[in-house]
């Protein structure tokens, strides 16, 4: 499928899981909870949202521009359920896919998640609006994962950049809708903890605004990529991040699970960057 074709678009009014503001810090957890604490103490706040199909104006969205870009990206992996062929084939793809797309000097790949939702033991879609750090979290990330190199490395621009991409096409279950980062502000954002056995992370869930602009592209393929912004250290007028969730689509009622795969990456730009 040629990016930027003719097509006509298939927008759409779905409904997103935002989050209520609250009193107490969101504190989901992985683990089990301490005695007489929930699981999850977060309010839902469910929304409809116009969602408008960016597909065939792909060029006209950039991670400096609105915080999320469409690529062509094929693969050479066989198997997205082999987790050593996603380390053996796949890093290499993205870090290449990530040098050349960002500019970056250095990547460092942390983690993935393949979902699917009819597979046991993967996780489903996501359904709540959110963004995977904070501006506290991301440089956590660089001190976990480089140590003795954090530091300097720190001293420059840095980013966190999510590659996501369906392992089967076209996607009509589950699509990600992605809000564009000219249509919110960091006051939308709400810092939340995730509670592991032995680290406790934060992320962004987000707290409702009608300026909220959403896009999705219909019918990913698998030789297709997301490149998602989840944090950017520059602080000089370019995007940011931009927040992200699944939602039920009413186009598409009774398609196949969805099957899908994210990785996540640090990317680190040259020092006069």
């Amino acid at each position: 499928m040629a990016l930027d074709g003719p097509i006509s678009p298939r927008n759409l009014t779905a409904k997103l899981h935002y989050l209520k503001r609250g009193a107490e810090k969101p504190t989901f957890y992985r683990i089990e909870p301490p005695p007489g604490v929930p699981q999850w103490n977060g309010i839902d706040d469910e929304h409809e949202v116009s969602i408008e199909d960016a597909r065939g104006r792909e060029s006209e969205f950039s991670l400096d521009r609105n915080g999320f870009a469409l690529v062509k990206a094929p693969t050479a992996v066989a198997s997205f359920y082999d987790p050593e062929e996603i380390k053996r084939v796949y890093y290499p793809e993205v870090e290449q896919l990530l040098r050349s797309a960002v500019g970056a000097s250095r990547v460092f790949i942390f983690d993935h998640n393949v979902r699917n939702a009819s597979v046991p033991g993967l996780a489903p879609p996501s359904r709540q609006v959110h963004n995977d750090h904070t501006v506290n979290s991301a440089p956590r990330r660089v001190r976990d994962h480089l140590g003795a190199e954090a530091d300097e490395l720190l001293k420059h621009r840095f980013g966190i950049v999510n590659v996501w991409r369906p392992v089967r096409g076209p996607v009509l279950d589950s699509p990600l809708a992605l809000c564009d980062a000219r249509s919110f502000t960091d006051d939308d954002l709400i810092p939340s903890d995730l509670v592991y056995a032995h680290v406790r992370g934060e992320t962004s869930r987000v707290e409702y605004k009608p300026t909220h602009r959403w896009y999705y592209f219909s019918e990913m393929q698998a030789d297709e990529a997301l490149l998602i912004r989840i944090h950017d250290s520059a602080n000089d007028g370019r995007a940011r991040l931009s927040f992200h969730t699944s939602f039920e689509n009413p186009l598409a009622p009774g398609a196949p699970p969805r099957e899908s795969i994210e990785v996540r990456a640090l990317v680190f730009f040259p020092p006069a960057a």
